[in-house]
């Protein structure tokens, strides 16, 4: 008997008096301040709500509604004076955080969407105004992916990269690019410091001004290459245990159940502790490990 999927929304939005909605938690004092909620009042201002807050109905009072989702947004509309807001309307009423589970956009995503809406006619004006934003900090985001390759882009598409690590790698060639990007999420590492020290250990055939050196500031010549010869030789090992990995892995795994056996039969035990006792000690510290899978594996 096949089971009905229960929806988590109701089908159709409701417009909601603002005073009717009750908040689940209290806003800190300093969020007016902050520039999350300058960015938000703009966009509200400028376009409209474009998220509808997430309410469910409130079984105590007929005429009020829970506020699941969208404090920040409710908060803004009363300040701008609106007196009725559309709402999504749950089918649920637990007051889980609903931002926990949403993706934040990353730079390239958003270099798309801002392209995306400069081809459907919206001026860089207007969208500075509605993200709170200088206009030429729009330009610097339409030119985030210039003289950067498309496979690097395909490695860094969902990363949470700053503009100025698509700075640093402007500076390579496209193969150093992709290097670089791998590098970056193998470490799970997107901060500027970061790319720049991979930078520091590309070599200089690998820079698109080949013929320019290098100047780090503190880092002796000698020591930009000795970082060269290490950042090579880390990479190196970093593709071997790569490619061995998951087979490394899944033989632990099952060699750690096997030891885990024979320790679970008596006849062993005192058989190790009678002739091999320091065997047994290192067959019960394996047997005790953890599995331990990065998120990437899992």
């Amino acid at each position: 008997m096949t089971k009905k999927v229960q929806l988590g929304f109701e089908n159709d939005c409701v417009t909601i008096p603002v005073a009717d909605i009750l908040p689940v938690r209290v806003l800190s004092k300093s969020i007016k301040s902050s520039r999350k909620y300058t960015q938000i009042t703009a966009s509200i201002r400028e376009i409209g709500l474009v998220e509808p807050p997430v309410v469910a109905r409130n079984g105590d009072a007929s005429r009020s509604w829970l506020l699941l989702d969208g404090h920040v947004r409710i908060e803004v509309l009363k300040d701008l004076g609106q007196e009725q807001v559309e709402c999504l309307v749950s089918t649920d009423d637990e007051a889980f955080t609903y931002n926990k589970r949403i993706s934040r956009i990353a730079p390239i995503q958003e270099h798309r969407m801002i392209l995306k809406a400069i081809e459907r006619g919206v001026s860089e004006e207007k969208i500075a105004a509605a993200l709170d934003l200088n206009p030429r900090s729009i330009q610097r985001k339409v030119k985030l992916l210039d003289g950067i390759c498309p496979e690097a882009v395909a490695i860094l598409k969902d990363k949470a990269c700053t503009a100025a690590v698509f700075t640093t790698l402007r500076k390579m060639i496209p193969l150093r690019q992709i290097e670089a990007a791998e590098l970056m999420v193998n470490a799970n590492n997107y901060s500027v410091a970061y790319i720049s020290a991979i930078l520091a250990g590309t070599p200089q055939a690998q820079l698109v001004e080949a013929n320019k050196p290098k100047r780090i500031n503190g880092v002796t010549p000698q020591a930009v290459a000795r970082m060269e010869k290490e950042l090579a030789r880390l990479q190196e090992g970093i593709t071997q245990i790569q490619d061995t990995y998951g087979q490394d892995h899944l033989q632990l795994t099952v060699l750690r159940g096997y030891v885990g056996k024979l320790l679970g039969n008596a006849r062993v035990v005192r058989y190790l502790m009678q002739t091999r006792p320091e065997f047994l000690s290192e067959f019960q510290t394996i047997a005790e490990m953890e599995s331990v899978v990065p998120a990437e594996v899992e």
